[in-house]
């Protein structure tokens, strides 16, 4: 039996086939209508706030802009362990400047979120913090203040308001130069000169310290200053430092701000948690501690001898003073000394982390100033701190090495050695360590191959700076004394690759793998230097 159609049925079925699309089209623009209100809901620009700090995406950003003077943005990743340490110190600086009648406010950034955002501004650590004024969106300040509330709230006050107090009578800046252990004053005939205007921006960027400005002749007079010189009042050391302005070349805002640093500094700096910030933000490379009992008499005879040879090396050398038996306990370790060695003294260069110390701990003046020379002029050779051979250094698969065992071990001509460099203190070095333990114990009958561990913070290597941990270092058989870092995977597959290819990985397996990045050694302080952004690789 044949299929037939009625006429009706035939005009019914291409009437759907031709509308089908049409309903599809119009399902379709639904689906799109209600998307597109989906994410008008998603962009609206309005400022939403979490514990007085603004939430701000891509949306709202230019609103928040507009509506806010001065706004201190943090860009900043959930992650990263810098910006778990900042959040408390923002969120109580947000409170405190809400309130504050000056319009500051201070907002957050989703860097992993807002990458927009984060291209825009040239965020590639977190966490990161820019100043935007009045609206400008194009020339953002960096932050430059103390990473606590107290630091946060002090800089954007000095940003907000006039950086420098105008000083009018003798009574009045006799008070203000008195008020606290350091200030700065302006002399010039001229406020509205090139010169003042300057001063106004190193003030404006050194909030750390009080600024004064006066263009009165009278308090020329009772300053006996020439005008256009800026002078720094101290209540320690010289109590006065002048800084007389170039004729024809007028104000170095360079110079001032380096001249302001280094005389804010007391000539022996004594080291304590509140003072650490000072001695790393010197940013003087070369210090040199006294290791001494404020406890014992003796020890604090010394100090004056080491105080008088200070004066010479001012920008050259720090002096630092080290209580064992105080805070400065804590920076032993450091230098592989123990608090009955005190006193004694130690040169430090902070760039290239080599310790200097004199044959024999003589506290002189002359021979103070004349050690610190000595290092500065190449004369002395670093001292490498190395801990004694342990008994047994040899007796498991993975071997302890010292300094005083490495040369022995890393060049033997007839063995490939591959060594950790590692800090006890290192999360990252306590996660790798088994899979370490793992290799050695593979290794462990092999004739040529040794798997090896050194602690880089009691033991120093000549020619060999560690700059993070763990480091990994692969030292070739054979007498041209090659070292190889080793900067791929950290797991045995990948690591016996290596070794068994002879310190090099195939081809296949050198491929782009991003391993974690190294943690970085600690300060002389024991802690990490809290204002360096932290990476996404340092998961």
């Amino acid at each position: 039996m044949g299929y037939s159609k009625s006429p009706l049925l035939v005009v019914l079925l291409l009437s759907l086939a031709w509308l089908a699309p049409t309903w599809g089209e119009d399902k379709d623009a639904q689906v799109e209508e209600g998307v597109v209100e989906e994410e008008e809901d998603v962009v609206s620009d309005e400022l939403l706030e979490e514990e007085d700090v603004l939430v701000l995406h891509q949306h709202n950003f230019e609103r928040a802009l507009h509506e806010h003077r001065l706004l201190l943005v943090e860009f900043y990743a959930p992650w990263c362990g810098h910006c778990q340490a900042l959040a408390p110190e923002f969120t109580r600086a947000a409170g405190i400047l809400k309130n504050d009648s000056m319009g500051l406010r201070l907002a957050k950034v989703d860097a992993t979120e807002e990458v927009d955002l984060s291209a825009e501004f040239g965020v590639t650590g977190y966490p990161v913090l820019k100043l935007f004024r009045d609206g400008n969106r194009t020339h953002p300040i960096d932050f430059t203040g103390q990473r606590d509330a107290e630091g946060i709230v002090r800089w954007m006050r000095r940003k907000a308001g006039p950086s420098a107090e105008l000083l009018q009578d003798e009574a009045s800046a006799q008070k203000f130069i008195t008020s606290q252990d350091v200030i700065v004053v302006g002399f010039f005939k001229d406020l509205q000169s090139k010169a003042a205007q300057g001063f106004y921006e190193v003030a404006s960027d050194t909030v750390d310290v009080t600024f004064g400005v006066s263009n009165r002749t009278e308090l020329f007079q009772k300053y006996s200053v020439t005008p256009d010189t800026v002078c720094l009042f101290k209540k320690f050391d010289e109590k006065r430092v002048d800084f007389p302005l170039d004729a024809e070349l007028g104000l170095n805002k360079e110079e001032l701000s380096r001249f302001i640093v280094l005389h804010s500094l007391e000539l022996v700096m004594e080291f304590t948690s509140q003072n650490s910030p000072k001695i790393f933000g010197a940013k003087i490379l070369n210090h040199l501690l006294l290791f001494i009992n404020k406890t014992l008499e003796p020890h604090l005879e010394i100090l004056g001898s080491f105080r008088a040879a200070a004066p010479l090396f001012r920008g050259q050398v720090l002096f630092v003073l080290i209580d064992v038996n105080g805070e400065g306990a804590q920076v032993l370790q450091y230098f592989g000394l123990k608090s009955h060695e005190a006193p004694t003294l130690r040169f430090i260069n902070t760039e290239t982390n080599k310790k200097y110390r004199m044959a024999t701990d003589e506290f002189t003046t002359q021979a103070v100033g004349s050690f610190a020379q000595a290092v500065l002029d190449g004369k002395i050779q670093p001292h490498l701190m190395s801990e004694e051979v342990p008994e047994d250094w040899d007796k498991h698969p993975v071997k302890v090495l010292v300094g005083k065992n490495f040369e022995q071990v890393a060049y033997d001509e007839t063995k490939n050695v591959f060594v950790k460099f590692y800090a006890p203190w290192c999360t990252h070095c306590k996660e790798m360590a088994p899979v370490w333990e793992e290799l050695g114990e593979k290794y462990k009958d092999h004739e040529n191959i040794i798997i090896a561990k050194l602690d880089a913070t009691a033991n120093e290597i000549m020619n060999l700076t560690i700059h993070g941990y763990p480091t990994l270092h692969y030292f070739p058989a054979g007498p041209d004394r090659k070292m190889i870092e080793y900067k791929s995977a950290r797991d045995l597959e990948t690591f016996s690759k290596f070794l068994e290819n002879g310190g090099t990985l195939p081809a296949e397996d050198t491929q782009p793998v991003v391993p974690e990045s190294p943690e970085e050694p600690k300060d002389t302080n024991g802690t990490r230097p809290a204002d360096a952004p932290e990476s996404r690789d340092e998961l």
